[in-house]
């Protein structure tokens, strides 16, 4: 039951979004994630 759920969970997001939108997607996060790191690290020299 469950393999097949699984199988049919990864058909539809792979239809669901072309490779160019899964691209933007995960540069959009890795930036997103790299200014909150920096963000972080700039506030705590900050403060110190």
């Amino acid at each position: 039951m469950f393999e097949d759920l699984s199988d049919q969970i990864r058909k539809d997001e792979k239809a669901a979004s072309s490779p160019k939108e899964r691209v933007l997607i995960w540069t959009a996060v890795v930036l997103s994630t790299l200014l909150a790191f920096a963000a972080v690290y700039y506030g705590l020299q900050n403060i110190s």
